[in-house]
């Protein structure tokens, strides 16, 4: 029996769609990027001929009133994220949409109701969310391997001034926090099962760009404390800790986790010359991958989504709370 294939529409000639995103859909065995839609026809022409997909669109209207699309990629900017997600959800598409799903949780309360009376299924893009290396680690920490699990450390920078970058263009939801400081906020309520009770943040912004361009964020949660640090304006680098009573795991590459060697993570005691350090290696998989196959399951079953919108309303929910911290110069609560 020839297994049912999801038939993907993609928003936009966007880096990350074409160079990691779409190439790791075209992989999976239950879905087909049928179409590629920009406002510039050429770019649509020349991504369809580069990616051999079939189809191509000069406006997003286009892509979206394709009676054959079934589902949308939407990894627009920032800013761009509601109002194409709406307009996708009316059109009655399913959609996976990039980070940060909205710069407003109230929006997200809205497209929850258009969902739901569309019936179609909505998440926001966190890929790390089904990555082997974070089932393990959820699956070691609700085990009982650290003992109580109590503090969790975490860091992700690079480095990026150019003022005509998205990511460095207030206006478009640029910044570290909408950017990357989403990772952390998210795997450490996803590690956690919690919502954090209340925030505090310490922001730096450009004096000439006016993003954030370094953050540290406390946040209180129920069980414990997550303390990280964002910057767009720093050396790269990637760290997620997790501390127990008796164990702590650490995440080698916890976001960009590379497609074409294996991700570790480390179980450590409270031996600090690492003797007995345990090193957990992972088969060769690409994030992006299982995300679009996980996704399609979801749509072809009627089943859950990873990261539905319910999720990415708390996570939008944290950062605006870290943002208001920044002006009150003290704790939020949620």
């Amino acid at each position: 029996m020839t297994q049912r294939k999801v038939k993907w529409g993609v928003l936009s000639t966007a880096r990350i769609g074409i160079d990691k995103v779409i190439p790791a859909m075209q992989k999976c065995q239950n879905l087909e990027i049928t179409g590629i839609a920009s406002r510039n026809e050429q770019e649509a022409k020349n991504a369809k001929a580069k990616l051999g997909i079939p189809k191509h669109y000069g406006s997003y209207d286009a892509l979206l009133d394709d009676p054959e699309i079934e589902a949308i990629y939407n990894p627009l900017p920032n800013h761009l994220h509601y109002e194409w997600t709406k307009k996708a959800i009316e059109k009655g598409k399913h959609v996976l949409c990039e980070k940060p799903l909205t710069l407003k949780k109230e929006e997200i309360k809205e497209l929850i109701s258009l969902r739901d009376k569309n019936n179609v299924k909505v998440g926001e893009a966190f890929m790390v969310h089904t990555h082997p290396q974070w089932e393990k680690t959820l699956s070691l920490v609700k085990n009982g391997e650290l003992g109580k699990l109590k503090a969790v450390q975490g860091f992700f920078s690079y480095f990026k001034t150019d003022p005509t970058n998205i990511r460095n263009i207030f206006e478009y939801g640029g910044g570290a926090m909408w950017d990357i400081g989403c990772y952390p906020i998210h795997t450490s309520r996803f590690v956690f099962g919690e919502e954090p009770k209340r925030v505090m943040a310490l922001i730096d912004r450009d004096p000439e760009l006016k993003i954030d361009r370094l953050g540290s964020v406390i946040m209180d949660f129920p069980s414990g404390q997550c303390v990280f640090t964002v910057s767009t304006q720093l050396v790269a680098h990637q760290r997620m800790i997790f501390f127990g009573e008796e164990k702590r795991i650490e995440i080698e590459i916890p976001f960009n986790a590379p497609n074409d060697r294996e991700c570790k993570i480390f179980l450590q005691d409270g031996d600090l010359y690492q003797i007995n350090k345990k090193e957990i290696a992972f088969d060769v998989c690409d994030q992006y991958q299982i995300q679009g196959e996980i996704f399609s399951k979801a749509i072809i079953s009627n089943g859950e989504l990873p990261v539905p919108l319910e999720d990415a309303y708390h996570n939008t929910k944290v950062i605006e709370a870290i943002f208001e911290s920044e002006k009150k110069g003290g704790w939020v609560v949620l």
